[in-house]
């Protein structure tokens, strides 16, 4: 029988980055791009965010989440630029990956916490959005190491 904390570093298997989107300016909408570059320090190259928070360079949602979100918004589908997130990953909990660093293409990213919804949630999503999102909100993280992370890339938890 395995000890219960060996199994927090135990994955079925890698994920895959689905979507990419940047804001490249506040307030503007999300744009879908195939390719972002990130640095330890800026974060995501072109992001209005870029800068500003080392611990939220990076915003990840889970792929699986967002049929979830569309369910209870009451749609068939959801954009995942209506969600606000940088990346959308999947076959990986993030959840589960808090405190743990992963790499996505050239990059290692440092999961640093839960990215919880904002206001402005419920307005691209409607009435409702805000608590449609909540629990479903994805993770931030801080960039460890630098490079491209591109649409397709594989994402595979380090080992710390």
């Amino acid at each position: 029988m395995q000890n219960i904390k060996d199994l927090f570093d135990v994955f079925p298997h890698p994920g895959k980055v689905e979507w990419i989107g940047i804001r490249p300016v506040r307030r503007e909408p999300v744009q879908e791009v195939e390719t972002i570059t990130v640095s330890e320090k800026k974060g995501i190259v072109g992001d209005h965010y870029s800068g500003q928070s080392g611990n939220r360079h990076v915003t990840l949602i889970q792929e699986e989440h967002l049929p979830v979100v569309a369910a209870l918004t009451g749609r068939d589908t959801l954009d995942p630029a209506l969600v606000r997130r940088n990346i959308v990953v999947s076959g990986l909990n993030l959840l589960a990956l808090k405190d743990k660093q992963i790499q996505l293409g050239d990059v290692v990213l440092q999961i640093t916490g839960q990215c919880h919804p904002c206001s402005k949630i419920e307005t691209a999503l409607g009435p409702g959005g805000y608590n449609a999102m909540r629990g479903h909100g994805g993770m931030t993280a801080k960039v460890i190491k630098g490079g491209a992370i591109r649409v397709g890339d594989g994402v595979v938890v380090c080992q710390q």
